[in-house]
């Protein structure tokens, strides 16, 4: 390609050269037809003077071939006119100094004729293969600068392509469809304690092992090696540790076809992002279960009688069934029936207890299928004594055909007790109708919505946008955590949390769970 460049630039030097040599004398018109002119009159008194020369010594006489040679010069180098001209006076020279016959000076001015229209003619067909190769030129000038442009800017990309490779702050390298390394930058080299020589060949379960590459990694090789971009987040071991990668892998195509020929492999080490989000999750797990306990505490008195009364339904009913019993003719069915009384009294005290000690209790999140409308249930039964404290009913309309949803039961319980619990505490000084409505229905994007609707204070004048704020509280005694953990709950679980004032008093919260999660 290189003595391509050098043979172009030289042939088009030697032919610039050569046209200026040509041209040089003829700057200005007058000086150029001064001397194309003046060409074709020396030109012939050379020849007239060469003749005559030839003659004094008694040579053979060669005037017709100096004025040919003499047209020819001109023709060449002053051009058609003045090449004519110096034809014409070739004749007429021919015919008054050398040659006073009539045959001989018209056969001579026939030749002289014919020569200067084939020279003409080859004048003509020079300029035009000037025209053409001075377009040529130009051309392949043109072609030339464009593919000097060309090759710049390629060496300059690949020369950034570089510098990103070998400078990115991520581990870069490019992996065949064969599995094996083509390509590695020195991140890669740093993270798996090796370098490049000696990675560059090796096939990928080698390095990470085949049980972790046949499991995790092939099947996405496999899917970007059949034109899929593809991202995912996985643990490796390698020199630095136990680390925590998100990976890219990029389609890579030949450049002369469209088959897929490699994989361009991005790895970000997200480890401390990783290990801060779980501490954090851990943090809002304690500081959730904290708000629970301040809640449950709020409800001692509550739940103590919640608990009480069936404990007490039972103990009466025990006490029935042994007074059946000790009559002098023991009554057996109504014995059984109040011992089946107890029984049933004693599940529902069991039954609250266990409510109490799933909202209490404190874990890891666990989420599993959840049927929204038994988890509302559950709280309502919780609280209904706290309402009827305050006179307060709550009411339902729960959609029976609502799909499950992946969520944390617990968690979700703790949004509905929150949202229940600031409805009542709402409604516990107003003069008026004290209701809760909650509500739950499919919504748009296969998502369900649930929504629980008051008739107390209404949400805080210019402040509604901060009521979800952690630390901002309306209440005397709350700490401002219970919605703000609320809507951390539904947001974890691919949801969103929301409040409006309803008209013309109370209002109401919403928030809506994925049932494709």
């Amino acid at each position: 390609m290189r003595s391509q460049y050098t043979d172009l630039y030289r042939g088009k030097r030697l032919y610039n050269v050569n046209h200026l040599n040509r041209m040089k004398w003829a700057e200005t018109p007058a000086i150029s037809l001064t001397l194309r002119y003046g060409l074709a009159l020396a030109s012939v008194a050379v020849s007239v003077g060469l003749a005559r020369v030839l003659l004094h010594f008694n040579l053979p006489q060669t005037f017709a071939t100096f004025a040919l040679s003499a047209i020819a010069l001109t023709f060449w180098y002053a051009g058609t006119a003045p090449g004519i001209c110096a034809a014409v006076l070739s004749a007429l020279v021919r015919g008054y100094l050398f040659e006073a016959s009539t045959e001989s000076r018209l056969l001579w001015d026939l030749v002289f004729l014919i020569f200067a229209l084939l020279m003409t003619r080859v004048k003509w067909a020079r300029n035009e293969l000037e025209r053409r190769v001075a377009e040529r030129t130009a051309e392949l000038t043109q072609s030339n600068d464009n593919l000097k442009r060309e090759i710049a800017e390629r060496n300059q990309a690949e020369y950034l392509i570089g510098q990103v490779f070998e400078c990115s702050p991520d581990a870069v390298l490019i992996i065949g469809t064969d599995y094996r390394y083509k390509r590695v930058n020195p991140v890669h080299e740093r993270n798996w304690g090796m370098p490049a020589a000696s990675m560059v060949g090796m096939h990928v379960a080698d390095l990470v092992g085949v049980k972790f590459f046949e499991h995790k990694l092939r099947p996405f090789l496999d899917r970007c090696f059949a034109g899929e971009n593809v991202r995912f987040e996985e643990w490796f071991d390698n020199a630095l540790g136990h680390r925590f990668l998100a990976v890219s892998y990029s389609i890579l195509l030949g450049s002369d076809s469209q088959q897929v020929e490699a994989a361009l492999v991005i790895t970000r080490d997200l480890t401390e992002f990783a290990l801060a989000s779980e501490a954090l999750r851990h943090a809002q797990a304690d500081l959730a279960h904290a708000s629970r306990m301040t809640t449950m505490g709020e409800l001692t008195a509550s739940l103590a009688h919640e608990v009480n009364q069936p404990i007490s339904a039972a103990s009466t009913c025990a006490s029935t069934c042994v007074r059946w019993l000790n009559r002098d003719e023991p009554d057996l069915g109504e014995a059984r029936e109040a011992a089946l009384a107890a029984v049933r009294n004693a599940k529902r005290a069991a039954d609250i207890i266990n409510r109490i000690r799933s909202i209490s209790k404190k874990g890891d999140s666990k989420r599993q299928l959840v049927d929204i409308n038994n988890v509302i249930r559950e709280i309502i039964a919780l609280l209904r004594t706290e309402a009827r404290r305050y006179s307060i009913s709550i009411r339902t309309d729960l959609d029976a055909n609502l799909a499950k949803v992946m969520a944390d039961s617990v968690q979700v319980q703790q949004v509905m007790m929150n949202l229940i619990m600031n409805s009542i505490d709402a409604m516990k000084d107003v003069d008026r109708a004290r209701e809760v409505f909650v509500r739950s229905q499919s919504a748009e994007n296969r998502d369900l919505m649930v929504s629980v609707s008051d008739t107390g204070m209404g949400l805080p004048p210019q402040q509604t946008d901060q009521i979800f704020d952690a630390f901002f509280t309306t209440k005397a005694h709350g700490i401002g955590m219970g919605l703000r953990i609320s809507r951390s709950i539904v947001e974890s679980h691919g949801g969103r949390l929301w409040a409006v004032d309803n008209a013309p008093r109370g209002a109401t919260f919403c928030f809506t769970l994925p049932t494709n999660a």
